[in-house]
């Protein structure tokens, strides 16, 4: 299919302005979903859940700091750029076929809103598809001003997020709360034996602290959306040498200084989580869109790895969701309520459960896409907005 017949940036709008696709986008999309549940599994398996999380702060240790290192942030960040980079294939397509913008637009991204509050509210309270949509509306109209405009913006917004996060930081740092709080006996109740409307009641009693994150991020957001942009127009997801040097690049500069950064950042403890979350995070992001790109690179014929990513990035919003529903069966004490009953013995089943997920999305969405052209809630979408 083309792109234009995609709802949503998150989806599989993977096409240069000329309508051929870009394989390495559906691949980095598939990355972006999986690699997000590395971050999220600790929050699911974690005593108190989505509100213990907030209160106490991720957990610590060898193997929970190693996957810190790798993902926290980082995929989020590489979701965000990859947004962008929809977006703008969009724009492109309206303008390729002398469409007005944002036009139609503008009720996808809305639709898009009504999705993320639905997901925050029966499923996950750190959802990510309500800022996407906010912010989508606001640069879907960056997009008619001049490149010189949109360039202003998005090194504005970068130096608002920084200096936000760096002002956080101080007074994080200056308060010197050591290791973070405790959470409370009945928030650990609620997620490990409360019911299903319990939960709910308790995301929408506590609605503004839940949905701080993507009005804290929201100028990093901005930054991340327009930088996918530039890399879109720039053609750093193409096939031909213009990609290749630029992903040389990425890689480079993104994993030797982004690596160092991470690692100094997570291992400098809970007063530099905003930093290391929301500050070095985005840079390792750009080094892996080159490192996953030297591998497709080189790939002559795509294995099951390669095809079960590409699936995933294929119908990423259906598997964005999935994992977390997935998780919240294994997790929560309306499922199996694993969290509790393995709680002491060590961060392993936790590395396994997030493999388990990974493999599910992987198989599901390759047997998925061999009958339909997309995924179930990207089908939805596209019939709603047809009506």
């Amino acid at each position: 299919m083309t792109h234009t017949d995609a709802t949503i940036p998150l989806a599989s709008e993977s096409a240069q302005p000329t309508g051929r696709r870009l394989p390495l986008l559906d691949v980095l999309r598939g990355v972006a979903i999986l690699g997000t549940l590395m971050t999220n599994v600790w929050i699911f398996t974690g005593p108190g859940a989505e509100w213990g999380a907030l209160q106490s702060g991720m957990p610590t240790g060898v193997v929970r700091d190693t996957f810190s290192v790798l993902a926290n942030g980082k995929f989020l960040s590489l979701l965000t750029i990859l947004f962008g980079v929809g977006l703008a294939i969009q724009y492109a397509s309206a303008q390729r076929r002398g469409q007005p913008w944002p036009g139609r637009y503008r009720w996808r991204a809305l639709f898009l809103f009504g999705e993320g509050t639905v997901h925050f509210v029966l499923v996950f309270a750190w959802d990510v598809l309500m800022g996407y949509a906010v912010t989508a509306l606001l640069v879907a109209r960056l997009l008619t001003r001049s490149e010189r405009a949109q360039r202003r913006v998005m090194w504005w917004a970068a130096g608002i997020h920084l200096t936000v996060i760096g002002l956080l930081t101080a007074a994080l740092t200056l308060a010197d709360n050591g290791s973070g709080g405790t959470v409370s006996r009945e928030v650990v109740d609620l997620y490990a034996h409360g019911s299903y409307q319990d939960q709910i009641a308790f995301r929408l009693e506590n609605a503004i602290a839940l949905r701080m994150e993507p009005v804290l991020t929201f100028f990093l957001l901005l930054f991340l959306f327009l930088l996918g942009v530039r890399l879109f127009r720039a053609g750093a997801f193409g096939a031909d040498e213009t990609g290749r040097r630029l992903r040389s690049r990425l890689l480079a500069w993104g994993l030797g200084l982004g690596l160092p950064l991470n690692v100094a950042a997570t291992l400098g403890g809970p007063d530099l989580v905003l930093l290391a979350r929301y500050g070095t995070a985005p840079l390792l992001a750009l080094g892996y869109i080159g490192l996953v790109g030297a591998v497709v690179d080189r790939v002559r014929r795509p294995g099951p790895l390669m095809t079960g990513l590409s699936s995933v990035g294929r119908t990423a919003l259906s598997g964005y969701v999935l994992q977390n529903v997935l998780c919240v069966l294994v997790s929560y004490g309306i499922g199996l309520g694993l969290a509790e009953r393995l709680d002491d013995t060590g961060p392993w089943w936790v590395v396994g459960l997030w493999v388990a997920v990974c493999a599910v999305l992987m198989v599901g969405s390759t047997l998925w896409l061999r009958r339909f052209s997309a995924g179930p809630l990207e089908s939805v979408q596209k019939w709603a907005l047809r009506h």
